[in-house]
């Protein structure tokens, strides 16, 4: 049958094939349109009339839920919270600018002068604390590297202010 339409049209079997295979595709897509897709005048009318109402109720009407007023109650406690924060960041600064140079003994220091250094914490200087019992005496500061989470750029902000 492909071989005398193919002879009557030029076409070889193959071309028609996808042809009526193109064809056939176009035809199923014409049929979902038409009878499974909803048009766009079928679109339903949504009242938002009784929502909008009650935004309008709460928002202007009703006294006890005032929008204005709880967001700058709630702006008010964020910047006494933010003027809290800022006093103890202050305080950290103080403590690094009061380090000078080669001031802390690394053989001898305790918890608070090892808190004192840049990027270390309480955890931190009780980790150095029990490396130093452990092994004695540090004998070279890059030891200091053998603490969990002491890295190489830790090791770089603390190494001018310790010495042994």
């Amino acid at each position: 049958m492909f071989e005398k339409i193919s002879k009557k049209i030029g076409f070889t079997q193959t071309e028609i094939l996808v042809i009526l295979f193109l064809s056939g595709l176009l035809l199923s897509g014409i049929v979902y349109v038409e009878f499974f897709k909803k048009s766009s005048n079928d679109n339903k009318y949504i009242d938002y009339s009784k929502e909008d109402s009650l935004f309008y109720y709460y928002s202007n009407l009703n006294p006890e839920f005032d929008i204005e007023d709880t967001t700058l109650i709630n702006n008010i406690e964020i910047k006494k919270r933010v003027l809290e924060l800022s006093d103890t960041v202050e305080y950290a600064k103080k403590d690094i600018a009061s380090l000078t140079e080669k001031s802390i003994n690394l053989n001898t220091a305790g918890l608070n002068d090892l808190t004192k250094l840049p990027g270390v914490g309480e955890k931190t200087a009780e980790k150095i604390l029990e490396l130093r019992n452990q092994r004695g005496k540090f004998k070279r500061l890059e030891e200091l590297m053998d603490v969990k989470g002491i890295g190489e750029v830790k090791f770089s902000k603390i190494k001018k202010y310790v010495y042994l």
